[in-house]
């Protein structure tokens, strides 16, 4: 008789499609593309965050919030552009 941790296991992995595993290119192509938008996105901060300061040091509190909201969606869709690409090459 399994105890209830193996057939919990069990359904587990039986709902879980395998992934195969990564060729030495496909795990060069992800680290270029985490690079790359490692990249894009601390562009994005320095950008912003001059502008940040900015509106700081002027009492722009309306402003800074703004920016900072457009920081933040800024690297959402960054992050989720990212994982695209990345879901792109794991499964070819």
């Amino acid at each position: 008789m399994k105890s209830a941790y193996e057939l919990a296991m069990e359904k587990l992995d039986a709902g879980e499609p395998k992934r195969k595993e990564l060729t030495a290119e496909q795990k060069e192509q992800l680290a270029d593309i985490s690079q790359k938008f490692s990249a894009k996105i601390a562009e994005r901060e320095v950008f912003l965050g001059k502008q940040i300061e900015k509106a700081r040091a002027e009492g722009d509190y309306a402003e800074e919030q703004n920016l900072l909201k457009q920081l933040a969606s800024d690297r959402a869709t960054l992050t989720e552009d990212m994982e695209a690409q990345k879901e792109k090459i794991r499964n070819q």
